[in-house]
């Protein structure tokens, strides 16, 4: 399973920033160790989202100002980040890593980023930590190629993905699916194609039973060729941000979830990582990890499609 991680690309934060970025170097290092162990795994390194890939999602204008670094002071503080040239080469490198994941699923039948999951950044804004957005830049790239005509993003991070609903509102080829805290950030949610908002300190059979019953819309209604699924750690118990209530065994059954009902429906699977916030890093690494090895047990050519 071809793996493309971006935390070599430092993320300069201060030291009281309350985004984990150290997870990501910890989850590469977790799954390398697996892969000296046997798992069948390969690090690949993303490109650079390129100005077309970036423009087929956000306004000239905005990206323009991401690159340059003339963003205006209230949206930096919006995306959450400091802004440095460091932040834009990574920025750029983790949504390369979601167009390459999808590129690879197309081929493999499932791939991964090991960053991503930003999917509040709107056509013109960044938010939430949230500076381009990846999934519908990977979206809009393999349509761009000719290698799908519509794709299904399954959004399973703790929060609603206002940035893709506002990128595809009118767009019928790109189904968007998001299951979520109803009370958490964003405060105003744009609607997607479905929004499966969920109560404070819901546990896994209830999630799973919300989540299954969407899926199986989704899947009938978006006719997808390939699906990009955002695999959050932050609806577990001890996220400090996600107000859910999941246990680790429940978001592994989550994973099985996702997986097994596009791999019936023919559909290829990108994941990316999405968000969590546990201060102890291991929990949020344990739990992406988890998803990493549950997606490598698929890896393989492409089911086929089921007829139209």
């Amino acid at each position: 399973m071809r793996l493309f991680p971006s935390d070599r690309y430092p993320l300069p934060l201060p030291p009281d920033h309350r985004f984990p970025a150290a997870k990501y170097a910890l989850l590469r290092r977790r799954l390398e160790a697996l892969a000296t162990s046997g798992a069948p795994f390969e690090f690949i390194e993303p490109h650079a989202a390129t100005d077309d890939e970036l423009l087929r999602v956000h306004d000239r204008g905005y990206v323009g100002r991401v690159l340059a670094g003339t963003l205006a002071p209230q949206e930096v503080r919006r995306i959450g980040f400091p802004w440095s040239p460091e932040l834009v080469v990574r920025s750029l490198r983790s949504t390369g890593a979601a167009v390459d994941a999808a590129a690879a699923a197309l081929t493999d039948g499932v791939a991964a980023s090991l960053a991503g999951g930003t999917h509040h950044a709107g056509p013109d804004w960044g938010e939430g930590y949230c500076v381009f957005n990846d999934t519908a830049v990977a979206a809009r790239e393999m349509q761009a190629r000719g290698a799908v005509r519509r794709v299904l993003i399954v959004d399973c991070d703790v929060h609603q993905g206002n940035g893709t609903a506002a990128i595809f509102a009118d767009d019928e080829t790109v189904f968007t699916l998001s299951i979520h805290g109803e009370r958490n950030f964003p405060l105003r949610k744009h609607p997607g194609s479905l929004d499966v908002g969920l109560p404070d300190g819901t546990r896994d059979d209830a999630y799973l039973a919300a989540l299954e019953a969407a899926l199986a819309t989704a899947l009938s209604r978006s006719r997808a060729d390939l699906a990009l699924y955002i695999a959050g750690a932050d609806p577990y118990e001890g996220d400090r941000l996600g107000r859910l209530a999941l246990t680790k065994t429940g978001l592994a059954a989550r994973d099985t979830l996702v997986l097994d009902a596009c791999w019936n429906d023919g559909l290829p699977v990108a994941i990316v990582c999405g968000g969590g916030y546990c201060a102890d890093l291991e929990s949020i690494v344990d739990i992406h990890a988890a998803t990493m090895v549950a997606a490598a047990a698929r890896a393989g050519a492409p089911p086929n499609r089921r007829p139209e």
